[in-house]
């Protein structure tokens, strides 16, 4: 990836534009993208005729097909035009959505036409290679060691998470597995199962080459859990935050490790995994004698943005080995915020520290001088990263390249060993030196990932962007500053503004404060209700009127998303915030949900104060102009009830 100096790089300069400022570069760019390929199609041997005469191209039936084509084209360019969702457009602030960088578009386009499958690297030689070099991009920019980390992209957040937890499964099972294996249990002689299940990954990685030069490792592999299932012995806990995404329940059910074997980590005040609370847990599961599978830390999750502390679970099991000889693995879930990660590194991708960090950001402008990000220990979190075994990361939220790109970044490559397979048929023999990758980079990618037949273009979306824009704090660090900041001022004027005055009724908006990253989570509330239920059912009316709901999409003035925060997920948590609203603590244990309004501020159009200002004048207009609607549904609803109980 190139280190260049980025300073001058334009955020503008990246996207096509809400208002398509951009089509003339854009539209230049996509006939190139399409004419370059039909010249390769007419290149290729052009002593071979034409299969298309003239004289067929304007034949009655020929044509008509061509008219055809273009009336379903029609017909699908009217539907996408009055339902999509306008991501673009700094009016949406709802789900992890924004504009995508031309180069993505552009780069997918390009490698779409060329059809590449990067399962096989037979039909893929270029994306393949473009995909391995985009994988240790992102390994690169978590501070793992390019020499021996490996990554890959995956069709979301969501396979990435079955694939680190897929890696965890084989990796805990494989001392067991040595055990079992008359000429190799000797590596790992006098040990009890409870030591087997508790050694650290580094160790069991090791035991991978001891293996191999026994020749040993294929029919030791054959006896993890991959070769017997997990019927045979318990791998332990699967530990994951409330927050969590619900990919993780999937993943236990899917891996045969069982819902029931995941344990749900409480959350603080702040929606982060409970520090004190999580060592508890641990310890007693120590204590009662059971193995812990792996320990899963969210950076950036779905509903609050909150980034969980990572050092406090990777020194916890430092902790564990160190005193009791426990161990687990770790995996990181940093879907929505890894991309963040670029952030604090600099222009040769070291680890800037914290006050030099905040120095940077305002001397480039990057922040503006009234917007202090991140927190120390959202700092400390992110500086944690490469200490974990594996790292979920998705290019299509905050990498704002087009779906589907998510990605897993693993540690040491080691692991990859553990999930390998080899169909003859499908992948060749990528020993020697292929492209730029050397021979410790050549990952088979069909036989080493869970995904099968899987679009090249993707790739080529990914590894473009990351060519353009640098993965440290003057490339995406920059765009991401943007959603940041617009992030913290619309939290500062929510909570500044006034009451809205609505046929005599009042209604206040606030937003829960200091968010860790761009995810702002509000609400309306009237004032002299004192039914939490009540305040409930406004807010999702107002989601309904500012959503895909209303019917109306793109011609809404106003889009977001929506999360209930309840006490099954959070436990008593949302009660602070329903303190705040000023509602009893009897009506949060009566409700034991509250509902708000859910904003993941992306959009880069609104780093300018001005420009800032004159949106959030436009937008109060628009609550104020919903409101309205709102009270004007109720009155109707009443005046009709009325009328029926007068008859």
């Amino acid at each position: 990836m190139n280190n260049f100096n980025n300073s001058k790089m334009n955020v503008d300069a990246l996207f096509l534009g809400p208002k398509s400022e951009n089509a003339v570069f854009f539209k230049e760019m996509m006939e190139y993208s399409v004419t370059e390929h039909m010249h390769w199609r007419s290149s290729y041997h052009p002593e071979d005729p034409d299969h298309i005469t003239t004289v067929d191209r304007y034949a009655p039936e020929y044509r008509d097909t061509l008219y055809r084509t273009e009336g379903i084209l029609n017909q699908l360019s009217s539907k996408l035009k009055s339902t999509s969702v306008p991501w673009f457009s700094p009016r949406y602030m709802g789900h992890m959505n924004a504009d995508t960088l031309m180069v993505s578009n552009l780069a997918y386009v390009m490698a779409m036409m060329y059809n590449p499958n990067n399962c096989a690297q037979e039909s893929s030689p270029t994306t393949t290679v473009l995909e391995i070099e985009a994988g240790l991009d992102l390994c690169n920019m978590f501070g793992y060691s390019v020499n021996q980390s490996w990554g890959h992209i995956t069709s979301g957040g969501t396979v990435a998470n079955y694939e680190g937890l897929w890696v965890a499964r084989n990796l805990k099972s494989l001392p067991i597995a040595i055990a079992q294996h008359e000429k190799s249990q000797h590596l790992l002689i006098g040990k009890s199962e409870k030591e087997l299940l508790n050694l650290p990954v580094a160790a069991v990685l090791e035991l991978i080459d001891e293996l191999k030069k026994l020749n040993t490792f294929e029919e030791v592999r054959e006896l993890t859990a991959r070769g017997t299932g997990v019927s045979l012995h318990t791998l332990g806990k699967l530990l994951v935050p409330q927050s969590k995404h619900y990919s993780w329940m999937k993943a236990m059910d899917i891996l045969g490790l069982g819902q029931q074997n995941i344990v749900q980590l409480p959350v603080d005040t702040s929606y982060r995994t409970d520090v004190q609370k999580m060592r508890e847990t641990v310890f007693s599961l120590i204590e009662q004698g059971e193995p812990i599978l792996a320990v899963v830390a969210v950076v950036g999750t779905t509903e609050t943005g909150a980034i969980d502390d990572v050092k406090a679970v990777i020194d916890l099991r430092r902790e564990c080995e160190e005193q009791y000889g426990v161990s687990f693995y770790v995996h990181v879930d940093a879907a929505y915020a890894g991309y963040a990660c670029a952030m604090f590194r600099d222009e040769d991708n070291q680890f800037i520290e914290y006050d030099a960090l905040i120095h940077r950001y305002h001397q480039e402008g990057i922040f503006p001088q009234d917007v202090i990000w991140p927190k120390l220990d959202v700092y400390e979190s992110f500086k944690a990263l490469n200490q974990a075994d594996s790292i979920t990361v998705d290019p299509h939220k905050v990498g704002f390249i087009p779906y589907g790109a998510g990605a897993i970044c693993m540690k040491d490559k080691r692991i990859v060993d553990l999930i390998s397979y080899h169909a003859a048929y499908v992948f060749e023999d990528v020993q020697e030196k292929h492209h730029k990758l050397d021979k410790q980079h050549n990952v088979i990618l069909g036989s080493s990932i869970m995904e099968g037949s899987k679009a090249g273009a993707t790739a080529a979306a990914v590894w473009a962007a990351h060519r353009l824009v640098p993965l440290n704090l003057l490339g995406y660090g920059k765009v991401l500053a943007a959603g940041i900041t617009t992030a913290n001022w619309m939290i500062e004027k929510i909570n500044q503004c006034k009451a809205f005055n609505i046929d005599g009724r009042k209604f206040t908006i606030f937003a829960m404060p200091d968010p860790d990253f761009h995810m702002i989570n509000f609400m309306f509330r009237e004032l002299g209700n004192p039914s939490l239920e009540k305040q409930n059912r406004l807010n999702k009316r107002l989601y309904e009127l500012c959503s895909y709901a209303a019917g109306r999409t793109y011609s809404n003035d106003f889009l977001t998303s929506s999360t209930s925060l309840t006490y099954e997920e959070y436990g008593d948590n949302p009660l602070n915030l329903c303190r705040d609203a000023n509602f009893t603590d009897s009506e949060w244990h009566n409700v034991q949900s509250v509902y708000v309004l859910r904003a993941a501020v992306m959009t880069h159009c609104l780093r300018d104060k001005q420009h800032f200002e004159n949106y959030w004048g436009a937008l109060i207009a628009t609550f104020e102009e919903k409101l309205q609607q709102l009270v004007d549904e109720e009155n109707k609803i009443n005046h009709s009830n009325y009328k029926l109980a007068s008859n």
